[in-house]
């Protein structure tokens, strides 16, 4: 059976919300490390809770930039978040990675992560960036061989939505995507309200 197809810089050259329902179920690997993306997030140059909202500024510099490459910055000054740069050049929008299912190298990810439960090791932007060795220093990379191996998902995934977590302003947004059901989900999707 053939691998599902490599997922090339046309991928992400779309809005960041057909991007991010479609990452859903595809495969990431950092260095051959990784598994299923599980969870997702959309951020949108117009979104307040952007990092790109307020202008381009050094820390935010690679999402004004080509699709297709990470932009990688660091959460209250400990934690590696990965985020995937979408739409045309210059428009700065992204997709957070929150979680995956770990399927490739999880005797590496449970030494990095010094823990033995698979369900923990990839669950949340920090755990999933420290399980693959993510850092700063690949900000700006090309989603591409050598370094990554992303590849679409097979069948159809049904996607739970919601609104995102861990912002503060435009929290209303059902900008969060994830794999229904999933048991490697950083929080479980809540039901909508009646």
């Amino acid at each position: 059976m053939p691998k599902p197809a490599l997922l090339r810089p046309r991928f992400f050259a779309r809005s960041v919300h057909q991007v991010a329902p479609d990452l859903i179920g595809a495969t990431l690997y950092c260095r051959g490390v990784g598994g299923i993306i599980v969870e997702v997030e959309a951020y949108h140059h117009t979104d307040p809770a952007a990092h790109s909202f307020r202008g381009e500024t050094a820390r935010n510099a690679v999402m004004f930039g080509p699709p297709g490459h990470v932009y990688v910055y660091r959460s209250y000054g400990i934690h590696w978040c990965v985020n995937f740069v979408c739409e045309p050049q210059g428009s700065a929008s992204a997709v957070l990675i929150r979680a995956l299912e770990p399927t490739h190298g999880l005797t590496l990810m449970r030494r990095r992560r010094g823990l033995t439960d698979a369900r923990l090791l990839c669950s949340g932007p920090g755990r999933l960036c420290e399980a693959l060795g993510i850092t700063g220093k690949l900000n700006g990379a090309a989603l591409a061989p050598p370094l990554f191996e992303l590849r679409a998902h097979t069948g159809s995934p049904e996607i739970a939505i919601g609104p995102r977590i861990g912002i503060s302003v435009a929290m209303e947004q059902p900008w969060r995507y994830g794999l229904k059901g999933s048991p490697f989900l950083s929080k479980p999707f809540r039901p909508p309200p009646p």
